[in-house]
C-alpha cells in the first residue's frame, strides 16, 4: 500500500495469497494447491500449454493471467517474492552473452514422454467402469466426450446407456463384519468405528439427545432463513400429497379404500464424508415430519471433535428428531436396524450414502430378524441435459458440472441438438474453466471420465434416447422447453427451462431430491 493508492496486479495477488497461505479455509482451491504440488504442477503446464494455443489477444491475454496465477502460488508457496523474480529479471538485464535459447528435448521432440503420460492419466481420472463404453479421444482439457448418434451402432448405443458398475462383492463381507460387531456389542462398536473412521475419539455417547443445546445450532441469521424458507416450501409440496382416504366401489356393494399410515419408527441417513448435506436433512426430515412419524432418527457422520455441524442440529431440532446418531457408514445403518443401548430400533431406514451405506441397507434388509425396511438403493447422482442452440453455454455446464462434484462415480451427460461446433465449444470452455475453479475439481475430472456429450439432429431422436436413459435429473434447456415436458416418459426430477437449476429442486424449491419416481417431480 502506499499513498498512490491500493496495490493492484500481480502485487495484490502476492499478497493475497501470503494470506491464503495462512488462512485459506480447508478444502478450499488454493489450500488445495498449497498442500498438493502434484496439483499445482499439472496446473502450471496445462495453462502454459493452453497460452501456447491462445491466438486472440483477448485469450492470450487470459490464459496468460491463469499461468500467472498458479506461478504465484508456485513462489509464494515456496517462499519466493515477487521482488525475488524482478530482481532476477534486472539481474539478466545486464548480461552481454547469452545462451543460445533453444528448447529442451522433451518439449520439441513429436514422441510423448513417460511422465507425461502417466501425469495426463492422474489428471483424467479413473476410467470408467464400464467396458464397453467407446474410447475416448486424447486430450489435456478437462472435459467430456463428445459422440453423434448418427454415427454410433447399437452395441455403443446401448453401452452409453449403461451406468458405472458398482461391485458390492467385495464390499459386502466388510460390512456384514460391521454389522455384526455392532449388533452384537452395541454402543461400544458404534463407538470404535466412529473414532476409526471419523476420527472423533472424544465422544462418550453415540447419540446426541433431543432437546439439542442452542450452542449447538449457532448459525447466521442468513442461514437459519435460508434454511427456514426451504423448509417451509419442502413442507407445503409434502402436505399436498396428504390426499384424503380413497374409496372406490369396485362392483355393488363392495368398497375397496386406501389411506395412508405413518411409519411409526424411522432412521434417517444424512451422508457427511467429503460433503454437510443439510438439504439432504431436509429431504428426509420434513416429510417424516409431515406425515406424523412419531420417532424422527437422524444418523450422520460426526466431525473430529465429535459434533455435528450446526445446520443439521438446527434441522433436526426442526423435524423434532428424539436424537442425531453420531456414525456414518455401515455401522450407522447397522445402529439404527437393530438398535443398540442408545440407539432406538427403526421400523424402516431412509437416506443416500456411499457404496458402504448401499450395500449395509441391502444386507439388514435382507436378515428376516431385522424387520426393518429401507428406502432404495440408491446409486450414484447424475444428471442428464436436454440443449439447443438456445442454451446459455454457462447455465448448462454449471448444472453438468453440480451433479459431477457429488462423488467420482457420478455420471452427467449432455444431449445436444443440433448445437453448432462454435457453441458446443463455449460449453466446453466453461467446463473447463469452471471445472477449474471448483474446490472439490479433483472429484469433477475423476466423474467426468464417465461422462458424454451425445449430439442428434432432431427433438424426436434426442427425447427417445433421454427416455431410454431415464436420469435421475433431468433439466430441459430448449426454445420451448415446458412443451417438451409432455415428451418425457421415464426421469425423477424435471427441470423446465433456464431458470430452474437442479440445485434448485435440490435444496429448497420444495421438491424432493430423496423419493424420485415415476410421478415426476
Amino acid at each position: 500500500m502506499s499513498c498512490f493508492g491500493p496495490l493492484r496486479g500481480l502485487w495484490a495477488l502476492e499478497q493475497t495469497l501470503k494470506g491464503r497461505k495462512e488462512s485459506a479455509p480447508k478444502g478450499s482451491y488454493v489450500a488445495r494447491l498449497f498442500s498438493d504440488p502434484s496439483l499445482l504442477r499439472s496446473k502450471i503446464m496445462e495453462e502454459a500449454e493452453e497460452v501456447c494455443d491462445a491466438s486472440k489477444p483477448e485469450n492470450i491475454a487470459w490464459e496468460v493471467a491463469d499461468l500467472l496465477f498458479f506461478a504465484m502460488t508456485k513462489c509464494v508457496a515456496n517462499g519466493v517474492t515477487l521482488a525475488d523474480v524482478e530482481a532476477q529479471l534486472d539481474k539478466r538485464a545486464k548480461k552481454i552473452s547469452r545462451r543460445k535459447g533453444d528448447a529442451k528435448p522433451k518439449w520439441t521432440n513429436n514422441t510423448t514422454t513417460e511422465a507425461a503420460v502417466v501425469q495426463k492419466a492422474e489428471k483424467l481420472g479413473d476410467a470408467p467402469t464400464v467396458k464397453t463404453l467407446p474410447p475416448a479421444p486424447e486430450d489435456t482439457r478437462i472435459k467430456m466426450r463428445i459422440y453423434n448418434a448418427k454415427s454410433l451402432s447399437t452395441t455403443k448405443r446401448t453401452a452409453l446407456l449403461s451406468r458405472p458398475i458398482q461391485k458390492t462383492d467385495q464390499i459386502m463381507p466388510i460390512v456384514k463384519t460391521i454389522i455384526d460387531a455392532v449388533r452384537s456389542r452395541g454402543d461400544a462398536a458404534l463407538l470404535e468405528y466412529t473414532a476409526k473412521f471419523e476420527k472423533a475419539t472424544n465422544l462418550k455417547s453415540p447419540v446426541l439427545k433431543a432437546p439439542f443445546p442452542e450452542h449447538l445450532m449457532s448459525l447466521p441469521d442468513s442461514t437459519k432463513k435460508a434454511i427456514d424458507i426451504a423448509f417451509e416450501n419442502i413442507r407445503t409440496f409434502h402436505a399436498a400429497q396428504l390426499d384424503p382416504p380413497k374409496h372406490v366401489q369396485t362392483m355393488p356393494g363392495i368398497t375397496c379404500s386406501r389411506f395412508a399410515r405413518p411409519i411409526e419408527r424411522v432412521g434417517l441417513y444424512v451422508p457427511g464424508g467429503t460433503a454437510v448435506l443439510p438439504s439432504t436433512a431436509m429431504m428426509l426430515g420434513v416429510p417424516a415430519l409431515v406425515a406424523g412419524c412419531k420417532n424422527i432418527q437422524l444418523a450422520t457422520p460426526p466431525r473430529p471433535d465429535g459434533t455435528v455441524v450446526p445446520e443439521i442440529v438446527y434441522i433436526a431440532s426442526k423435524v423434532g428428531a428424539s436424537g442425531i446418531v453420531l456414525a456414518g457408514g455401515a455401522q450407522a445403518v447397522a445402529a439404527l436396524a437393530y438398535g443398540t443401548e442408545s440407539v432406538e430400533k427403526c421400523d424402516k431406514i431412509f437416506g443416500p450414502g456411499n457404496q458402504f451405506v448401499t450395500a449395509a441397507k441391502m444386507a439388514v434388509q435382507s436378515d428376516a430378524s431385522a424387520l426393518v425396511g429401507v428406502d432404495l438403493p440408491a446409486g450414484p447422482s447424475e444428471v442428464l441435459v436436454v440443449a439447443d442452440e438456445s442454451a446459455n453455454p454457462k447455465f448448462v455446464a454449471s448444472d453438468l458440472l453440480s451433479q459431477a462434484e457429488h462423488g467420482a462415480d457420478s455420471m452427467v451427460v449432455l444431449v445436444a441438438i443440433g448445437l453448432s461446433e462454435s457453441r458446443l465449444k463455449e460449453v466446453e470452455d466453461e467446463i473447463h474453466r469452471q471445472a477449474s475453479l471448483l474446490p472439490r475439481g479433483n472429484i469433477v475430472v475423476k466423474a467426468l471420465a464417465n461422462s458424454y456429450v451425445i449430439q442428434f439432429d432432431t427433438l424426436a431422436e434426442a427425447m427417445e434416447f433421454t427416455n431410454d436413459y431415464a436420469p435421475e435429473h433431468l433439466i430441459l434447456y430448449t426454445s420451448e422447453s415446458s412443451k417438451v415436458v409432455d415428451m418425457v416418459q421415464n426421469a425423477g426430477s424435471v427441470f423446465v427451462g433456464a431458470w430452474s437449476p437442479v440445485s434448485c429442486g435440490d435444496y429448497a424449491s420444495g421438491t424432493n431430491h430423496v423419493s424420485l419416481h415415476k410421478e415426476l417431480d
